[in-house]
């Protein structure tokens, strides 16, 4: 079970205390990256992890600290992956993580994966999108319609995916339930599937998700230790991965960037912290102890 980081809340000022994880593999996780942090991956959620969560996912921005804590600390690491269901270019342009002098080793893995923006070229590379996306995108309205969607119901166009939002609405979770069949089945009929999330539901291509983004790209640096953040239920793929390379050796620690509204990821976590604030915190402290 995660326990909760007291850290007092001033995260402009890097102490070099850090937060002992809960559990024995989270502990021999965050000893790893101490000790080889050349080797080491940090990878870390956007919405909910690096940019509080706002009732317009537009209106989203990464906390003011993170690129001057990740400035801080990615060049101490082999590298930072920030891994996202949103599209690439939306999340650096939210985090405003393009051209940072020390965010060289930046790459963001945008839409679970299937896009990847690299700092050190700045471009966006990706394969065509799924046709199914399409195909939803145009029944969608007719089937809110339908179903009686609740008012402040609302589409979120993401290129490669197409997310319903029910935080708007007057009562989010009522609004929520009203839409998971419908949306699964019509997902369905056109060879997508349905992401659940905090008051959520994402219609994308099935084997795109933050597990298999994190793995290909852990495997592929090469990495020796990682430490992955995130909030919501589309982070639990990449727990699942943080697991399955512990198994083969490479130490992990799991951080939960603490919320009320999905208990699963905080009883996961090797570490829980406040939210973006906390995430800050650790970042500022990791960078601290590797200075």
């Amino acid at each position: 079970m995660g326990s909760h980081d007291s850290h007092d809340t001033d995260s402009t000022n890097p102490r070099q205390s850090l937060p002992t994880p809960v559990t024995q593999a989270g502990r021999d996780g965050l000893a790893a990256i101490l000790a080889r942090p050349e080797n080491a991956v940090i990878a870390l959620d956007f919405d909910g992890t690096l940019a509080p969560i706002v009732p317009d996912p537009d209106q989203a921005r990464a906390h003011p600290d993170v690129v001057p804590a990740l400035t801080a600390l990615a060049p101490k690491v082999a590298a930072v992956a920030v891994v996202t269901g949103r599209p690439a270019d939306v999340a650096v342009r939210h985090g405003g993580f393009a051209g940072v002098p020390g965010l060289e080793h930046l790459v963001v893995l945008g839409h679970y994966g299937a896009e990847r923006w690299d700092a050190a070229t700045g471009t966006v590379s990706a394969p065509p999108p799924h046709p199914g996306v399409a195909a939803v995108r145009a029944e969608l309205p007719g089937l809110l319609d339908r179903v009686g969607a609740l008012r402040g119901t609302w589409v979120e166009e993401k290129g490669r995916s197409v997310a319903v939002h029910t935080r708007r609405a007057e009562d989010p979770q009522a609004a929520f339930e009203v839409l998971r069949k419908p949306l699964t089945d019509l997902a369905a009929r056109h060879g997508l599937i349905v992401e659940p999330g905090r008051m959520v539901l994402e219609l994308r291509p099935p084997g795109m998700d933050k597990g298999v983004a994190l793995l290909d790209y852990v495997r592929e640096i090469g990495a020796a230790a990682v430490m992955y953040a995130g909030d919501d239920l589309g982070d639990l793929p990449a727990f699942a991965a943080v697991d399955e390379l512990r198994s083969e050796g490479v130490p992990g620690l799991l951080v939960c960037s603490g919320s009320t509204e999905v208990t699963e990821l905080s009883e996961r976590a090797d570490l829980v912290v406040e939210g973006p604030e906390g995430v800050v915190r650790l970042l500022w402290d990791l960078a601290a102890r590797l200075a």
